[in-house]
């Protein structure tokens, strides 16, 4: 994967990739919101409100999903010094935030009808809140420093000590007694939904998994842009710099 570390081949491979990206989202999502909202049946228990599932289940993986690929990009920022590794974890935060925020929305949503209650301190709830909280705190501090590459530094090390907070969201139903539902699709043998749903969630994780992807390309892009002239401005401002030092001298002399 070094090679993709250069920014030439990263542009040229994203280049390709995101037109592919685009158009799976494009094509499967209409047909998942149509099979989520339209052709899947009611849940004998839960009635139509099941269908918030079609959103918040995707939106709970891409939420873990995207902090994945920011602690793998942060530890090759952090080791091997790559800096398109920096700008991709900085590209990737914002779309991972917003998943994670959808995912506590539809999830509140979900569990006023079914708990009772909008919010619980559950485990589960609680640890997706401290990931939310996570990608806040990436933003800021990746942004708070005047050394843009101190400001990445410093983020990829909050990245990483995060990353003990994924195995928590994880298994946190499984390790603790709560209010949310065991892993359903995951489940060692046949899942425990019913195909007439599966396919429908299936579909809208494979769409939205192409939308993140796709917009996660087109962030690093512009972090690469974005980086190139801000190269390119201290740049112009040395030789300025330089050039009134040297009259300066010259006058001087």
């Amino acid at each position: 994967m070094h090679k993709f570390a250069n920014p030439a081949r990263f542009l040229r491979l994203s280049a390709r990739l995101t037109p592919w990206l685009a158009g799976v989202a494009a094509v499967t999502l209409p047909v998942g919101l149509y099979l989520a909202l339209v052709a899947s049946p009611p849940d004998y228990q839960q009635g139509e409100a099941v269908r918030i599932m079609y959103v918040h289940v995707p939106s709970a993986w891409l939420a873990m999903f995207g902090y994945a690929l920011m602690a793998l990009a942060s530890v090759a920022f952090l080791v091997w010094r790559h800096p398109l590794a920096g700008l991709f974890t900085r590209a990737v935060a914002p779309v991972g935030a917003i998943f994670t925020f959808l995912c506590l929305v539809t999830g509140a949503l979900w569990g006023e009808p079914m708990w009772g209650t909008w919010w619980v301190w559950d485990a589960r709830l609680t640890s997706v809140l401290i990931l939310f909280f996570l990608y806040l705190g990436y933003l800021a501090l990746a942004g708070a420093f005047d050394d843009p590459q101190r400001g990445l530094r410093s983020g990829a090390v909050l990245v990483l000590v995060g990353t003990v907070n994924l195995p928590i969201i994880k298994f946190s139903v499984d390790w603790w007694n709560t209010l949310h539902q065991p892993a359903s699709i995951s489940r060692i043998g046949t899942p425990a939904v019913d195909a007439a749903m599966l396919w429908p969630l299936l579909v809208m994780m494979l769409g939205l998994t192409a939308l993140f992807l796709a917009i996660a390309l087109v962030r690093t892009r512009t972090e690469i842009a974005r980086r190139k002239i801000e190269v390119m401005r201290l740049a112009t401002v040395s030789r300025q710099v330089d050039s009134a030092a040297g009259e300066a001298a010259g006058q001087m002399a």
